[in-house]
């Protein structure tokens, strides 16, 4: 018999934790190569993670809702190398790797088999094994217990269970089936069932400090959300960028009803059948002209090299609101994409972002960024960069206006659809000639699409 252990892997970001959502094995289930067996949520993503060997669950190190830092094992799995273990001889790939860390590339997206994503049915509580005594943690892991492992939850609901401080065991659910709801959670925070501590407060608290009630939990008077998650990464950042580059930003108004137009006919064209035509989507593909018209505003300071990188390629983030908060996955090579091309990726791009299962490299490498703050009813704003980008546009919501129009020399007022749009910039890399020249590009081609036919 051979015991391992599931080291938590980093899943593509460079992080050094992770918080685990939810188990998808339990004790004595037996596992094959690559079946998924935990999701856990980064700072941007929940990401399934395969394990890299066959064998039995012995014991689960880590509990739902836990935060694990990366390179902590989280499951020990008996292999059966060197007995008679029949999953471990099903499986002759289950005796690759050498002791207690996992071995083998990346495993975020490493070839998991069909139908390997699949729930589990549990066995009941996760029970601590002699075995796991191989190589024992200067901690002892919470197991999962009983009535945490009862609680039936979509994702996005445990999530909000674990930042309101509110134990889902402790709730009765009121969804079809025994699912607990979101309603069910906010109804437990304010005070319809008692909140408790969330799993990491509660091994940090001190001996005299009640368990019962958590620092970071709900009260009659106030709300305690944990900084974790997106919520973290997005502080952690927007603080980096605002200290680090420093911003200028511009600000132009524009008449858009010929926009306005080019989306209504986009969407009576075949060509489009079975997308989303937006205003925004003409937005992006007036950016990435602009860009190409004004190539320095695409690029990154590189501060050990003291060098201003300029990309080739425009990997355009669209700022994405979710349930887990805003998200700016970004679509690679935006440029070279046609504008059927660019709607499907913004479509695609999302969808998977509100459903929490963008991938990281899909945060990864971005050079501008669009932040849609029109959706909102909002007229304009004064974006942060990304850190690593050179410039951010905000669109604001386009609306029913008085506007000057001249005709034949004489000037009236006609109503006009009109919008507002920010650029924000890096003053060390953009300085205002170059701002002023992409904004004012975006706003031409909002203007009078058909001025794309020139600058091609």
């Amino acid at each position: 018999m051979a015991l391992k252990k599931f080291n938590l892997p980093d899943p593509g970001e460079g992080l050094t934790e992770a918080d685990l959502v939810t188990w998808r094995v339990a004790v004595g289930d037996v596992v094959k190569v690559n079946d998924m067996v935990v999701e856990v949520e980064t700072a941007k993503s929940l990401v399934e993670l395969p394990i890299p060997f066959a064998g039995t669950v012995v014991e689960l190190l880590a509990a739902e809702g836990d935060t694990v830092e990366v390179g902590a094992p989280i499951i020990v799995v008996e292999t059966g190398e060197g007995g008679s273990d029949p999953a471990a001889a099903a499986e002759p790939a289950a005796a690759e790797g050498e002791g207690d860390e996992s071995s083998g590339p990346n495993l975020v997206g490493y070839g998991a088999k069909a139908g390997s994503t699949r729930r589990r049915a549990r066995k009941g509580a996760p029970t601590p094994s002699p075995e796991a005594e191989v190589a024992p943690e200067p901690e002892p892991a919470m197991p999962v217990t009983g009535e945490r492992a009862r609680a039936l939850a979509k994702p996005p609901v445990r999530k909000l269970a674990k930042d309101l401080g509110v134990d889902l065991g402790s709730i009765t659910p009121s969804g079809d089936g025994g699912i607990v709801t979101r309603a069910d959670v906010e109804a437990a925070a304010s005070g319809g069932a008692a909140p408790t501590e969330p799993v990491a407060a509660r091994r940090s608290a001190s001996p005299t400090q009640s368990v019962g009630r958590s620092t970071s939990g709900s009260s009659a008077t106030e709300t305690r959300i944990p900084i974790k998650g997106v919520r973290k990464m997005t502080a952690q950042a927007m603080v980096d960028s605002a200290f680090t580059a420093p911003h200028v930003t511009e600000f132009i108004t524009v008449d858009v009803t010929a926009t306005m137009e080019l989306v209504d006919r986009l969407k009576r064209d075949r060509a489009f059948t079975d997308v989303k035509v937006t205003p925004l989507l003409v937005v992006a593909k007036a950016l990435c002209l602009a860009i190409r018209r004004n190539p320095q505003v695409n690029a990154s300071w590189d501060e050990a090299a003291q060098e201003i990188v300029v990309k080739r390629d425009v990997n355009l983030g669209i700022a994405a609101a979710t349930p887990r908060g805003l998200l700016v996955p970004n679509i690679k090579g935006a440029d070279s994409m046609s504008m059927r091309e660019l709607a499907d990726a913004m479509a695609q791009l999302v969808s998977t972002a509100r459903e929490g299962k963008t991938q990281p490299a899909d945060f990864a490498g971005g050079t501008v960024t669009i932040t849609n703050v029109g959706v909102f009813g909002v007229d304009t704003g004064t974006p942060i960069l990304n850190p690593g980008e050179a410039a951010i546009l905000a669109f604001g919501a386009v609306r029913r206006m008085p506007w000057v129009v001249e005709r034949d020399g004489v000037e009236e007022i006609v109503p006009r659809w009109v919008t507002q749009l920010a650029l924000s910039f890096d003053h060390r890399m953009v300085d205002g000639e170059l701002g002023s020249k992409v904004l004012a590009d975006v706003a031409a081609l909002l203007h009078y699409p058909g001025q794309a036919l020139v600058w091609v």
